[in-house]
Order: C-alpha cells, then structure tokens, then sequence
C-alpha cells in the first residue's frame, strides 16, 4: 500500500507542494548557534593567531586599519524522528497514522534530512536506523508498509529515555499517535524537550475514540492488556466517557501550548493529504 506507484506519486506532490510554500529551500534550513564558516553572515570578531586568513574582510581594514574576520551562522542537517504509536489500541487507525508518517518521512528524505522510525508501546521497536537522501525513499516505505501493531499500553515516558539514549543528535521528534496513554502524555514530551529536541505531536482518533455508541450489559476486553469487565453502560455513562476523552484531548491541548509544543489533531476521516497541506501552511514542519 505505501509503496504503490500511486500513492508515491501524492507523495510526491506533497513534497512539491512543501517546496513552495517554505520558498523552495528545505534543506538544512535548521541553524546553529555556532560560528564558523559557512553560508550565511552572522559577525564580525578580532583577527587572533591562526585564524583563517580568507575570513578577514579586506575591505574594514582598508577603512579602519583593523583586521577583523567574518563569522557566519553553520548549517546543520536537520535530523527527524518518527515516532509511530504502534500499540493495539492504534489499530483502526494505525494505516492512517502510518500514511502520514509516509509523507512527513518522503518529505525529510527529499530535504536530504536524516531521518529515522520507531514504533512506540510499551517498548520502542526501530523501524528504520538513521538514514539519508531520496535513494532511501524506498526503504523507508517498505520498512513503514512492513510495521505492525505489537505489546501492550503505551508508555511514551519509558520510550523515550530509551529513545534519548540512542540519539543523542537533538533534532524534531514527530510523534503520531491517540495519546490514550494511560500513564499520561505529559512526562514523555517534557523529557524530549528537555534534551533539546523540537516536539510536534500528530493526535490521530477515530469516531470508537471519541464517542460512544454502545449500550446495556456487556462484557468489554482491553485490546492491550486482554483484561475483561462487565459493564452496564447507560446514556449517562455514555455521556461521562465522551466528556472524560474531551477534557484529555483539551488537557493535551494545554500542555502543548503552554510548553510550546506543535500539535495538530485529526479523525480519520478526511484525507491524509489534506492533514499535511494545512501542517505544512499553518508551521512549516519538515523546513
């Protein structure tokens, strides 16, 4: 499925459409704070022993008779993480959440990004090693294509200690998933953040997650945990587990804002291309 023609083809005109709305320069457009030589023009400092003579800016010296070097901003390949809910609870949305991951990933690899892909539940599984350039395009989607649902709860906080100790190169983890996690969402992306990584959380539910349809005596079992509970479920309660998935959905809201975390939330049902347009024309993700 995400290795057909076809849909490398809307891939593709993704990828082109990024190309112009962040002005047709996607690669390594994420700078560092450091000086050296590079592209861009960033100060000037005091010519020192040994300093690169080519940097000096003849011209200051001709007006002032000083030597002075010029500094500029390095460029530095941006490096994104794909982290793909995997667990059982993701799986009538888990094709969904895998064809966004395919056009953000397409994207990065056409950036001449790095990239790399786990899947996320109760331990992180890789998917795809860090891994550069167009020629990867294919890997990668056979690699995604390939990924299925496996373990048990998600524990995002648990993955991604593992994941920081893996990847210690900062860069923009991309996390697609519900964010049902019964331990909370919260710590997780606070320790990601707090290693200097740029988080964009990708929220994917469907219409099991937000409302609830079902009525009378029955017995519920967990798709992650294989526990079972006899229920009655009333109108009422019906009403209390919408308004419960409600507030989780605004308190992710909230934490993003007030931690400055990028987030966008769909359902399943528009098209993923429509979901990447609107990312890439309200943020610029993969820039």
């Amino acid at each position: 499925m995400l290795t057909d023609p076809a849909f490398i083809r809307r891939l593709d005109s993704l990828y082109l459409l990024a190309r112009k709305v962040l002005g047709g320069s996607l690669q390594a457009d994420r700078k560092t704070q450091q000086r050296g030589t590079g592209i861009t023009f960033a100060d000037y400092s005091e010519y020192y022993h040994g300093a690169d003579y080519r940097a000096i800016d003849w011209r200051v010296y001709a007006r002032f008779e000083t030597l002075v070097i010029k500094l500029f901003e390095l460029e530095e390949d941006a490096t994104v993480y794909l982290l793909v809910d995997s667990s059982r609870s993701m799986e009538s949305k888990y094709l969904y959440a895998r064809k966004l991951g395919a056009a953000l990933g397409y994207i990065a690899l056409r950036s001449l990004d790095r990239l790399a892909v786990y899947g996320l539940a109760d331990r992180l599984n890789p998917l795809l090693d860090v891994c550069r350039g167009g020629a990867k395009t294919l890997e990668f989607l056979r690699a995604l294509d390939a990924a299925e649902t496996f373990g048990g709860d998600t524990d995002l906080t648990a993955c991604a200690k593992v994941f920081q100790a893996r990847h210690r190169r900062r860069g923009l983890v991309i996390v697609l998933s519900d964010f049902l996690f019964p331990g909370g969402f919260e710590e997780g992306l606070r320790y990601l953040q707090y290693h200097n990584h740029e988080v964009f959380c990708l929220q994917v539910q469907d219409d099991n997650d937000v409302r609830c349809d079902w009525k009378g005596d029955l017995e519920l079992e967990c798709v992650e945990t294989a526990q079972r509970k006899r229920v009655t479920i009333t109108p009422r309660e019906a009403r209390r587990y919408e308004q419960a998935v409600a507030e989780w959905n605004e308190s992710l809201r909230a934490c993003c804002a007030r931690t400055g975390i990028g987030l966008a939330s769909t359902s399943t049902a528009p098209p993923f291309e429509s979901v990447i347009q609107d990312i890439l024309r309200r943020g610029g993700l993969v820039a």
